[in-house]
């Protein structure tokens, strides 16, 4: 007899970090502080489980009882591409109440359950394109911290740094808000020209640019950066305006990725690559909706003879990045000079990215997405169940 899914659960927990939000969402260091992070578990009639870290105000139980556990209770969790389309399809109804990051939490834990149900990674599953990939360092934003990110020589000093550990390409996030004066083309043209001068033309560079500019402004920012060789150049302006991208793409030799933060799904990209307004894709698992789609979108890019680059870091992009190589690199960060990223939380055994000292991610052996989760720590920390 097939399993079916049997339980939908959310453990909120408390857990320490050692970053913290600013009021414009930017992360940067802080001292060591309780935060609530959340689990969700789905499990079949089997008692296989897939499991997945997720915003508990994404998966809120509202969201839980009216899209989530209607859809997928007493179904076969092996069946994802109709499971994922029967919520995607819920969206329009739902009034913004469920979001493309729930729908791809739900995704996740869906895959994971696959991968533990058959014993593989869901890398293999996935195809299992390659066994390992370089890791590009990407920074925090910009900030005001002495001997942190507050000036292009800081910059400077990290990137150097980062490269002695072994990354070969690194991608800036320079300053925004609530920074005072930010964003600045100048003082990013400062940073990216300081770091460029510190690290030589050998390592790749990228630039993620805030997303506030004008054309003009990040036209001219886009020329500096192709006159220090950058690699990309990321989010100068808001990308809901494809037809400026377009308009930029079209003037510039360096190549412009995107989008990130464009809802939509695969069908937005879609729209980017025919519209001329990108020459690398940008898909994630966060940004599209789960795995899924974000296969979806890699393929897509790979028809065009397009890069596809994954955003973000963590188990599922990791894995997603199993699927094709028409992505080059894994985004490994936010990384600080005040902060421990290989530092392992209290809800981990171990983390899913480890990198070599020639910047190399190898793609974990363990079943599911291969997150190695302190399950009995979780327990004991949980404070709240849906």
């Amino acid at each position: 007899m097939t399993a079916v899914i049997e339980r939908v659960e959310v453990s909120v927990f408390t857990t320490v970090a050692r970053t913290a939000v600013d009021s414009h969402g930017h992360r940067h260091p802080a001292a060591a502080h309780e935060v609530r992070e959340a689990m969700l578990t789905v499990t079949d009639t089997d008692g296989v489980s897939g499991r997945v870290l997720v915003q508990p105000d994404h998966l809120r139980p509202h969201v839980l009882d009216k899209y989530v556990r209607p859809s997928l209770l007493g179904q076969d969790p092996l069946e994802r591409e109709r499971l994922w389309t029967s919520l995607a399809r819920q969206q329009r109804g739902a009034h913004g109440g469920l979001t493309d990051r729930a729908l791809g939490f739900v995704d996740l834990a869906l895959w994971d359950l696959a991968g533990q149900r058959l014993g593989l990674p869901v890398w293999k599953l996935l195809g299992g394109a390659r066994r390992e990939i370089p890791a590009y360092a990407s920074t925090m934003c910009g900030d005001q911290i002495p001997g942190g990110l507050a000036t292009p020589a800081d910059f400077a000093a990290f990137a150097v740094h980062l490269v002695e550990q072994g990354y070969r390409a690194v991608k800036l996030h320079t300053w925004m808000p609530p920074v005072a004066g930010a964003p600045s083309v100048e003082l990013d043209i400062a940073a990216c020209t300081a770091v460029r001068e510190a690290v030589g033309p050998d390592v790749e560079l990228m630039l993620d640019a805030n997303h506030w500019y004008s054309r003009t402004e990040a036209l001219r920012l886009g020329r500096a950066l192709q006159e220090l060789g950058y690699y990309w150049f990321e989010e100068p302006m808001e990308e809901a305006s494809v037809s400026s991208y377009r308009w930029l793409a079209d003037q510039l030799d360096i190549p412009v990725i995107g989008p990130e933060t464009s809802w939509g799904k695969n069908f937005t990209r879609a729209e980017w690559i025919t519209s001329g307004a990108c020459d690398i894709l940008r898909t994630g698992t966060t940004d599209v909706g789960g795995i899924t789609p974000a296969v979806r979108t890699l393929h897509l890019a790979e028809a065009f003879n397009l890069d596809c680059e994954v955003h973000g870091n963590g188990s599922g992009n990791l894995a997603l990045l199993g699927a094709t190589t028409n992505g080059r690199w894994y985004e490994r960060g936010l990384l600080h000079p005040h902060f421990d990223f290989d530092e392992v939380p209290p809800h981990l055994h171990s983390i899913v990215d480890a990198i070599d000292h020639q910047g190399v991610v190898r793609f974990p052996d363990r079943p599911g997405l291969g997150d190695d989760f302190d399950l009995d720590y979780i327990k004991a920390h949980t404070v709240q169940r849906s």
